[in-house]
């Protein structure tokens, strides 16, 4: 096999990604109501990637055809051909996966009909529906010389219909469905538990819409833009960048389609001329074997939370054991270093830190950067509390956050009127790191209390998805820390860091520096060891040495949830490597990075994935675990995701994934952490009452 045959090209990986999630909406195992969720995450997965990664990609294609990816050299013509043909072929598997999950609603007294499927009561109690709440608020637009081709919404479902005149001649009929306009489900009356797709029933009863024309053939339509947009590229220094991010959100809207799907069959020269109004390749076609958006699964789902079997069980996140009630947050971290793991724990404690440094006298700064919060932040309400305390707060937000920019906007503009120094972000490097300072008056010297994360600030995902968080009040880690945010707050990046991996100038070299010394001792004849758990691997250059480590011996374990472009398990070349993903109930989303064997091992946590974006484009920070207890914590969990074998899918050197399926005792690594904080959580309550404490 050659050099180039041990990568995996990034696209075709990432839609192996997605087939595991659609292959979670299949498991019989799961339950139902799950199931619907990941079929909708699915699709809303494939929609971002289209308009991310397939925008990026027409994008390419467009400076010039003889770009090659560095990995596979393929051209992005080349990557575009063989994802619609992966696409085309997962539809087909989703069609089959929502045709089983519907026949199991109707078993749970919930139907989804259309026209085929109701008598003729029915259909005119929904004629009569249509006449008087839908007719009148539809659009409809006839296409002509003096009505030219709308504008089509990315994302929006529309009706298309071709009409005959009565003079022969052929027109193009085109109806919005949707934008909050009416409801997306319709109950049939009289019939309990039955609905109808509102889109669905504009399409029906077009005819009525467009009088006096014969309809020769019509579907439901809908069209995904390019959201890839260079906002550094683009931007004017002389302009206010926030209000730039807000113009750059509007042209993101109008930007050049990447895929147009079809609910039904048309004529030939009908979608020839969709694609022409549209500037939509005809390549980039697709028919759906299913509704064009899965969104009011959702909604189907929760008709049936009466019946809490067709879900996971219910899970609230507990609260750490390694925090005491009654007792200030900063004392307990000063004392030792605390680690949260989200979802199983709770957010509590670090919202606590916020609010306890917000109203401390002795407190003289937060500092912090944001990438995604929540819409209704508790993270940005203790800042603004803190900045009316009187209390010096600096945060950077990231208004490039991809689709969140309009909820960062919104913040800034809160932090600001409150009085913290916001900035937005440095020219050419996104701000992705999860870093927080608070610096305190001691009785004897300014005190550091740092917490550095793998995920963002925010409450609702902090239940959703895997991530770690560390609270530390370690000088060096502090200093390194302040050293960040004065470089961020000039509009710099740190060249040196000698704790912390800072990206993008101290990161990718640190994690090659660690691997070469466990290539130096593979080779030295002694036990060597490197440990990954990431969401993606891309960057060529770690790729490269991780190869050659697997070549000299080094045993590595690699937990990448998503995108792998390193093929394991081939003789001579990547034997040594195994590569596990882990799709299940919560997103895994933690990084944690292990360097060498027990004697000598060390353990980080990263907001950083290696892919080339985070190690060389944004600024990341990793973070050593210095803790030996919380060090072997660390390591102690990823060994318990390594033998999951209900939830992990292991890579192949054919780069097919196929589920771990062994003779241990069935382990979902997940559910055990769920168990693990429950009784934790429990053993603390039980120790505080016999302590007569607060729990």
């Amino acid at each position: 096999m050659t050099k180039r045959e041990l990568y995996i090209n990034r696209e075709l990986s990432w839609l192996k990604f997605n087939e595991r999630v659609l292959e979670e909406a299949a498991r019989e195992d799961v339950p139902l109501c799950e199931r619907l969720n990941f079929l909708s995450i699915y699709q809303s997965n494939l929609d971002e990637f289209f308009m991310v990664r397939v925008g990026s990609l027409v994008d390419q294609m467009t400076l010039s055809r003889d770009l090659r990816d560095n990995k596979t050299h393929l051209t992005a013509e080349e990557q575009i051909r063989a994802v619609l043909d992966q696409v085309q072929t997962l539809d087909a598997r989703k069609t089959a996966v929502y045709d089983d999950l519907l026949a199991q609603l109707e078993a749970q007294g919930l139907r989804l009909v259309d026209f085929r499927k109701i008598g003729q009561e029915e259909g005119r109690a929904l004629e009569a529906y249509f006449d008087t709440e839908i007719a009148a608020l539809l659009s409809p637009i006839m296409v002509g010389k003096r009505q030219p081709f709308p504008f089509l919404r990315s994302g929006m479902i529309y009706a298309v219909v071709e009409l005959t005149g009565k003079n022969g001649k052929e027109k193009l009929g085109i109806i919005p469905c949707g934008a909050g306009v009416f409801p997306r489900l319709i109950a049939v009356p009289g019939r309990p538990g039955e609905s109808m797709l509102s889109e669905e029933l504009i399409l029906h009863f077009i005819y009525k819409v467009f009088k006096g024309y014969r309809v020769k053939s019509k579907s439901l339509i809908r069209i995904t833009r390019n959201a890839d947009i260079d906002a550094d590229a683009l931007y004017d220094e002389d302009l206010d960048y926030r209000e730039f991010m807000v113009e750059l959100i509007k042209r993101r809207r109008r930007l050049a389609p990447v895929r147009l799907e079809l609910s039904r069959q048309l004529d030939e020269g009908i979608v020839t001329a969709l694609c022409r109004y549209a500037d939509v390749p005809e390549a980039y076609v697709l028919r759906s074997g299913t509704p064009l958006d899965l969104s009011f699964l959702g909604q189907m789902a929760d008709t049936l939370r009466q019946s809490p079997e067709l879900f996971y069980e219910r899970f609230i996140p507990q609260r750490s054991p390694d925090f005491h009630s009654g007792r200030p947050i900063l004392e307990q971290i000063r004392e030792k270093d605390k680690l949260l793991s989200y979802p199983y724990q709770s957010m509590r404690p670090f919202l606590d830190l916020l609010q306890e440094a917000a109203n401390d006298d002795r407190v003289i700064s937060i500092k912090m950067t944001l990438y995604r919060v929540a819409r209704q932040s508790k993270v940005v309400e203790a800042l603004i509390e803190a900045a009316e305390n009187g209390k010096e707060v600096f945060v950077l937000v990231e208004l490039k956050a991809r689709f969140d920019e309009e909820n960062n906007i919104e913040w800034s503009r809160r932090l600001e009127d409150a009085g913290c120094q916001v900035v937005y972000g440095l020219d050419g490097y996104k701000v992705h790191s999860k870093l927080c300072l608070i610096t305190r008056k001691g009785a004897d010297q300014v005190e550091y209390y740092t917490q550095i994360g793998t995920g963002n600030y925010n409450e609702k995902t902090a239940r959703l998805y895997t991530d770690l968080s560390l609270m530390t009040a370690d000088p060096e880690i502090g200093l390194n820390a302040a050293a960040v945010f004065q470089a961020l707050a000039l509009g710099e990046t740190v060249e040196e860091s000698p704790v912390l991996m800072v990206a993008p100038h101290c990161l990718q070299n640190q994690v090659l520096d660690r691997i070469n010394g466990e290539i130096a001792h593979a080779r030295a004849g002694e036990p060597a060891y490197i440990g990954f758990k990431i969401n993606s691997l891309t960057d060529k250059t770690i790729i490269d040495r991780l190869i050659e480590a697997s070549q000299a011996g080094v045993q590595v374990d690699m937990i990448v949830r998503g995108i792998c472009c390193l093929r394991p398990g081939v003789p001579g070349a990547t034997e040594n490597l195994r590569v596990i993903s882990i799709v299940g109930r919560f997103l895994e989303h933690s990084r944690i990075y292990i360097f060498g064997t027990e004697e000598r091992r060390q353990v980080y946590i990263s907001s950083a994935d290696l892919m080339t974006r985070n190690t060389l484009r944004r600024v990341e920070v990793a973070v050593p675990i210095r803790d030996p207890d919380l060090r072997q914590r660390l390591v102690e969990s990823f060994r318990v995701m390594l033998r999951d074998n209900q939830q992990a899918r292991q890579l192949d050197a054919s780069g097919v994934y196929t589920r771990v399926r062994n003779e241990e005792p069935p382990l979902n690594s997940q559910a055990y952490f769920c168990r693990q904080a429950l009784e934790a959580a429990a053993a603390a309550r039980q120790e505080s009452a016999e302590d007569g404490q607060p729990s």
